[in-house]
């Protein structure tokens, strides 16, 4: 049996990277539908539609047991529609994360940040509620955060001026725990937490381990990487080297 990642394009590559280093020996598929990025701007109903296509490209392709939905604004509007045709186990990034902050916030004052689609569905504000009613809870959207990962202008002042920019007036309000709710964000936790030190960040991409163990997901298979894409794409290509070593993509149509 193996893992099946899927993500609107190369943010989930960060969800892959933690997956395939905590477990060498799973044999884990990827797809990601650059051909339809992003998914953060479209409807909900749009955004179930696609990431049933995803799964279904993994399911019937693969001996797939487990689905990973790495893309945040997916995993806030099509978990439950996943489960419920395919049968398999499905963990998207809401949840872990949410959880995660949860346990590691001390003064219960979390941040959150992601796409237009994510803060707009509330589904990481749900999470946490139902954790605990009355956790406070700040969050915004971070627009430009995308597009300076995929140009890798991740070390640059350009990134340290946009993430004060977007960050400044959340931190200020007292958040001691910030949930980065997109799978691009991890690349730029270094520069959150130089300008931000004293701020516990979550990487949803490591909660998600906690939920494969804790569904016993067999990951002794042979070790087989494979990533598809649905449209050729420079910055899935850069972050692809940056990632996943190099390994080469085949393109395939939903």
């Amino acid at each position: 049996m193996a893992i099946g990642i899927f993500d609107s394009g190369v943010g989930g590559l960060t969800v892959y990277k933690t997956i395939s280093e905590h477990f060498p020996k799973a044999d884990i598929h990827y797809l990601g539908d650059t051909a339809r990025v992003p998914y953060g701007s479209r409807s909900q109903e749009t955004v179930i539609k696609y990431s049933l296509q995803c799964a279904q490209f993994l399911v019937e392709n693969f001996d797939i047991d487990t689905i990973i939905v790495a893309c945040n604004t997916a995993s806030s509007y099509a978990i439950d529609h996943i489960r419920e045709k395919f049968g398999v186990n499905v963990i998207g990034v809401v949840e872990p994360g949410a959880k995660s902050a949860f346990m590691l916030s001390a003064n219960r004052k979390i941040g959150i940040i992601g796409t237009r689609a994510t803060i707009r569905s509330q589904s990481y504000v749900k999470a946490l509620q139902a954790l605990s009613p009355g956790i406070s809870i700040q969050q915004t959207a971070c627009p430009l955060f995308v597009p300076i990962v995929e140009e890798m202008l991740i070390e640059t002042e350009i990134a340290e001026n946009v993430v004060k920019h977007y960050l400044d007036e959340l931190i200020n309000k007292g958040v001691d725990t910030l949930i980065l709710g997109c799978t691009h964000y991890p690349l730029l936790k270094g520069v959150i937490s130089k300008i931000y030190p004293h701020v516990s960040i979550v990487d949803s991409s490591e909660a998600i381990i906690a939920c494969i163990e804790e569904l016993s997901v067999d990951t002794l298979q042979n070790g087989i990487r494979e990533i598809y894409l649905t449209d050729e794409s420079p910055a899935f290509e850069t972050l692809k080297n940056v990632l996943a070593g190099g390994l080469a993509s085949k393109k395939v149509t939903l």
